[in-house]
């Protein structure tokens, strides 16, 4: 299997010099994904309508010091978008896969947004090849989620996303996201990267790819799946939460939630942050995940222990207050039925 090579000028908020895609087919499809540096391995995971280029700005940073392999997921950026698997298990399935091909056992997995769904879903999945978990901005907590990603969700979702690929959207989307901005609103705080995944809606291609990943993870009572009530398998694997404190798509409030439910999670909070705290706090935020992987020996991951926590399940309301917490938060954000 050969890999080939390209680069790709990067968009306005990364970078100056080009990132190094490569690419690689598996399963038939055409993967795009960033393969640098040296040293333990850290997986970067974009959110939806985003792309690898959300990690521009850091990557170069994280190389000096570390193997950085950041994909194009499925239907996203510059990778193919068919008519596919975009679930969340089908993506962690894909990050196993990519590692593989790579000849990579194992990696610090970061996630941002959907991709933080992901990375739990791959921890959960292969906590073998998860050596530790950092969750920014992350979606997968709660039901809670953005109103318009329920819309979007809805079968009116796709002839609505169709509208962005008109000559007149672009030049609305960014009167939206410039006064988001100047009302100071927490939205707001993000319009240069918002617009960013606008402009990818041009593309339909993109737009069918953006409408089936919402409706994999989203109905219009909200997200379909929640780490909740399996946080507490992570014990024992190094968790790290980053997010601003201004986050206008995915509340701060979920941080805590997920902290409170994940036992010996470190929770990281970025005052007045929105929800792009890798580009807003970039100095802060290389600062604490470097410092996290250099000072946190990888999860040491045990068939027998991992049994065990299953047959003990999540912990229940009268053992501790952490359980407290967990199944308060479960009560609040599962789906009736669950």
């Amino acid at each position: 299997m050969t890999t080939q090579c390209a680069v790709v000028p990067v968009t306005r908020d990364v970078p100056r010099a080009p990132l190094e895609v490569q690419y690689r087919r598996i399963h038939g499809y055409r993967r795009a994904f960033v393969h640098t540096g040296s040293g333990p391995t850290v997986l970067l995971i974009h959110g939806i309508g985003d792309s690898l280029d959300t990690w521009g700005e850091v990557i170069p940073a994280l190389a000096k010091h570390y193997t950085v392999i950041a994909p194009d997921l499925l239907g996203h950026g510059r990778s193919e978008k068919p008519r596919a698997d975009y679930s969340v298990a089908g993506y962690a399935n894909a990050m196993r896969d990519l590692l593989s091909v790579l000849d990579v056992e194992c990696a610090t997995v970061v996630g941002h947004s959907l991709g933080g769904g992901v990375a739990m879903q791959f921890a959960y999945q292969y906590p073998e090849r998860c050596e530790r978990l950092v969750l920014v901005s992350s979606g997968g907590v709660s039901r809670d989620v953005h109103p318009v990603l329920r819309l979007a969700a809805t079968p009116l979702g796709r002839p609505l996303v169709s509208v962005l690929g008109l000559p007149f959207a672009r030049t609305f989307g960014r009167g939206i996201a410039t006064l988001l901005k100047a009302l100071n609103t927490d939205l707001g705080r993000d319009e240069q990267h918002w617009m960013r995944v606008f402009d990818r809606m041009a593309d339909a291609s993109a737009r069918r790819a953006f409408v089936s990943t919402v409706r994999a993870v989203v109905d219009v009572r909200g997200q379909v799946i929640t780490m909740l009530d399996r946080c507490y398998l992570a014990r024992g694997m190094p968790t790290l939460i980053l997010w601003g404190t201004r986050d206008g798509v995915i509340p701060f409030e979920h941080a805590q939630l997920i902290h409170a439910a994940m036992p010996g999670s470190r929770l990281h909070p970025f005052d007045g942050a929105g929800h792009f705290p890798h580009h807003s706090n970039r100095t802060a935020f290389l600062a604490a995940l470097d410092s996290f992987i250099r000072n946190t020996p990888p999860a040491a991951y045990s068939v027998r222990d991992w049994r065990e926590l299953l047959r003990r399940g999540r912990p229940g309301r009268d053992e501790n207050r952490q359980g407290e917490l967990t199944n308060s938060a479960l009560d609040r954000s599962l789906p009736s039925g669950t």
